[in-house]
């Protein structure tokens, strides 16, 4: 069932958080450090897991994680939205102008990154 999707992703995302969190204490940081990198990765190795030793998981649990692989990026986005904005301020405008150079970068190496795509998929 599609929940078993969604409850496979959130136990990587608590195991994730909890690792991101032990690093950050280590670091001397009150935060999270990676957490959702570490849960993706234990996802990525879970599903690696369950292919070779079981075939996969089934299409509906599959359709679970799909899901929340289609939230991804507006989560990611959320979360940063929850960061110190006015300790960015305080920070001075490198901030600014170091993740205004990062977003246009990376709007521009969007199609770039598509051709390169596209051009794999031809051969």
């Amino acid at each position: 069932m599609e929940i078993y999707g969604l409850g496979i992703v959130a136990f990587c995302m608590y195991i994730g958080s909890f690792i991101g969190y032990f690093i950050g204490e280590a670091l001397g940081i009150s935060g999270n450090v990676g957490g959702v990198g570490f849960a993706m990765l234990l996802l990525i190795l879970l599903s690696n897991y369950v292919d070779k030793k079981r075939g996969g998981w089934s299409e509906r649990t599959k359709n679970g994680i799909y899901l929340l692989s289609a939230l991804y990026i507006p989560i990611v986005v959320a979360m940063a939205g929850i960061q110190n904005v006015v300790a960015a301020f305080s920070g001075g405008a490198i901030a600014f102008v170091a993740g205004g150079v990062a977003t246009i970068g990376s709007m521009f190496l969007v199609p770039v990154i598509g051709k390169l795509g596209s051009k794999k998929l031809e051969e």
